[in-house]
């Protein structure tokens, strides 16, 4: 049997979902619901668009609900309030608000005897696991992590929400001389802004208050405040030729060391290069996607993160066939 996914929302990132579902032949995607005119929206699946009015009238019909919209203002108030009535899976990534959203979405849940599973992704995601694992490993160290050359989806989002902006492009870009003293063992300490800048590229409506705009983003906490940002504002036919594309990546470095006089140093990293960030982190949520529809099989509610979810659970492939394969 199939497992049964709707898909909320049909941005770039439902697109991806939308890309990775037809690559996993244990599911089957429903229906896309959004809260524009359906009759406005044509999927590349061919599958049905329905408004969200008759979201509910699918209680039953699908296993897990994969929840497209932003952080900074969709996804606060749409997981724990669909949680109430699906399985669930999001993309949070708010870093600074994860707990709160957390708690907001465990206690709808545990309430709704639902799973709900929060912050899918590569960062936070994969490369939370990664940071976890080897913290664990090297107890004695630090972590680094690093992201870009690339877009930032969420970032981008909160640009795109601000009055007068009708498009945007935030890129987030590492700080060269940074990366290299990671990677040479130096173990530096840095602050925030020390590793990465942001430069936002952004095409407003016409009379905007562009010195208000630009105010507005490098001073927007959790997202800009912290970091040496750049605002550029350009014109929708420079957007559409030169900032189209939606690649990113990024690495996870633990820098430790072992042995009783903490003589040998070692250094782990996991990196990632990708052509669209949008089509990988929808690959991500759908085995995420799985690994609801096996939570919830046992009878599990609640919240959870990717530290919660042992990995044979993200895979098609059973404990045996995982174990011959791939151990």
């Amino acid at each position: 049997m199939s497992i049964r996914v709707g898909i909320l929302g049909y941005g770039n990132l439902s697109k991806g979902v939308e890309s990775a579902i037809a690559q996993n032949p244990d599911m089957e995607l429903v229906a896309v619901f959004t809260r524009r005119d359906p009759d406005s929206i044509k999927t590349y699946s061919g599958v049905q668009v329905l408004g969200t009015t008759e979201l509910m009238k699918y209680k039953d019909k699908i296993d897990v609900l994969v929840l497209g919209g932003g952080s900074a203002t969709d996804l606060p108030e749409q997981t724990p309030e669909y949680v109430k009535y699906f399985n669930v899976v999001d993309s949070f990534d708010t870093h600074a608000r994860i707990p709160e959203h957390f708690a907001n979405v465990d206690k709808a849940a545990k309430a709704a005897g639902k799973v709900g599973i929060i912050s899918v992704g590569w960062d936070p995601g994969m490369f939370s696991l990664l940071r976890m694992i080897s913290t664990s490993v090297l107890p004695e160290g630090e972590n680094y992590t690093f992201w870009g050359k690339g877009v930032s989806q969420g970032h981008s989002d909160a640009i795109r929400r601000i009055d007068g902006v009708k498009d945007a492009r935030q890129y987030t870009i590492p700080v060269e001389e940074a990366m290299n003293r990671v990677r040479s063992g130096e173990n530096p300490s840095l602050l925030v802004r020390d590793k990465h800048t942001r430069e936002c590229f952004v095409v407003v409506e016409e009379g905007a208050d562009k010195a208000a705009i630009e105010s507005e983003i490098i001073n927007m906490p959790n997202y800009f405040a912290d970091y040496y940002t750049t605002v550029h504002f350009i014109s929708e036919e420079e957007m559409k030729r030169e900032h189209s594309g939606l690649p990113h990546g990024g690495f996870v470095v633990r820098s430790g060391v072992t042995g009783f006089s903490k003589e040998h140093k070692h250094i782990v990293e996991y990196s990632l290069k990708l052509d669209s960030n949008p089509e990988f982190t929808g690959s991500v949520i759908t085995a995420y996607v799985r690994a609801a529809y096996k939570l919830a099989a046992e009878g599990v509610s609640g919240c959870k993160t990717v530290f919660d979810i042992a990995p044979a659970y993200l895979s098609a492939l059973s404990a045996e066939e995982l174990r011959k394969t791939l151990l």
